[in-house]
C-alpha cells in the first residue's frame, strides 16, 4: 500500500518513517511537515494510507481530512485524547496517541492492510464496500443502509436494529452472525446485547456508552478493546 507520513515534530515524523519501513506491506512515498505539503502529495498522486498528525500550524490534520472529497484510508497518530471520537466520526481506520508502542502501530497497519484487501476482488480490481445489506424481514427482505444504523440489540434468537429515523427492523441473526456482515472500524460490540455504530456514540462514562440522550452498558469484558479503539488505551 502506498501511503504518506504527515508530522509536524521532526523527531516523531522520523520515528513514524521507521515504524513503516518495518512493515514490508508499507511503501512510503512521501513525508511531509505540514497538511498543505500533504495536500499537494494527495493532488499528485494516488495514496492508499495516510499517517497523520492532529495538531499542526496553519491547516490541521482534522481540517485537512474535512478539505477532501475523497479520502484514503488514514491513521490518526496525535499526543492529544480529546479528538478520538472526532476522528472516529470522520472515519478514520485508527488513533494512536502518542508514545505509540510499536506493537501498537502494527496492529493499526493490519487493520488498514485488511481493509485494504477487502476493497480488493481476486484479480486485483478495487471496489468498495458495500453501503448496504438485505435482511430477512416483515415476510421479505429489507435494505439496511449502514449509515443508518445507530446500534443493534440482541433479543435472544432475533436482533432489534435500530435505524435513526426509521422504525427498528427485528430480524431473526445472532449478533455474530450480523458482525460479519457490518464494515470493519465502523461498528463495535460493547456488550453480550449490544453493538454500536462509533459514528453515533458522544460520549463514554465509567460502564456506559451514549448515544446522543441514550445510555447503554460497557461490559468489563469489551471496554478495553473500546478504549483502544478508540485511542485511549495503552495499546
Amino acid at each position: 500500500m502506498k501511503c504518506i507520513a504527515v508530522d509536524d515534530e521532526p523527531l516523531a515524523l522520523a520515528l513514524l518513517q521507521d515504524n513503516i519501513r518495518q512493515v514490508p506491506t508499507l511503501e512510503l512515498i512521501a513525508s511531509c511537515s505540514t497538511a498543505m505539503e500533504a495536500l499537494v502529495v494527495l493532488n499528485r498522486q494516488e495514496v492508499d494510507l495516510i499517517f497523520l498528525d492532529i495538531q499542526m500550524p496553519g491547516l490541521t490534520g482534522l481540517q485537512l481530512l474535512q478539505s477532501l472529497s475523497i479520502r484514503p484510508m488514514v491513521i490518526l497518530i496525535t499526543a492529544y485524547e480529546k479528538y478520538a471520537l472526532e476522528g472516529f466520526n470522520l472515519d478514520v481506520i485508527d488513533y494512536l496517541v502518542k508514545p505509540v508502542p510499536f506493537e501498537r502501530f502494527l496492529k493499526a497497519c493490519n487493520k488498514a492492510i485488511d481493509f485494504y484487501r477487502l476493497k480488493k476482488n481476486v484479480t486485483g480490481e478495487s471496489h468498495t464496500w458495500p453501503e448496504y445489506f438485505f435482511v430477512n424481514a416483515e415476510y421479505g427482505l429489507v435494505k439496511i443502509v449502514f449509515s443508518e444504523i445507530r446500534m443493534i440489540e440482541g433479543l435472544k434468537d432475533y436482533l432489534k436494529i435500530h435505524l435513526g429515523e426509521t422504525k427498528p427492523q427485528i430480524i431473526r441473526m445472532s449478533l455474530k452472525s450480523i458482525e460479519e456482515k457490518l464494515p470493519p472500524g465502523k461498528f463495535f460490540r460493547i456488550h453480550k446485547s449490544y453493538i454500536i455504530a462509533l459514528s453515533h456514540v458522544t460520549a463514554i462514562r465509567r460502564n456506559s456508552v451514549f448515544l446522543g440522550g441514550l445510555e447503554l452498558p460497557l461490559s468489563d469484558l469489551y471496554k478495553d478493546d473500546l478504549m483502544r479503539e478508540i485511542g485511549q488505551g495503552t495499546k
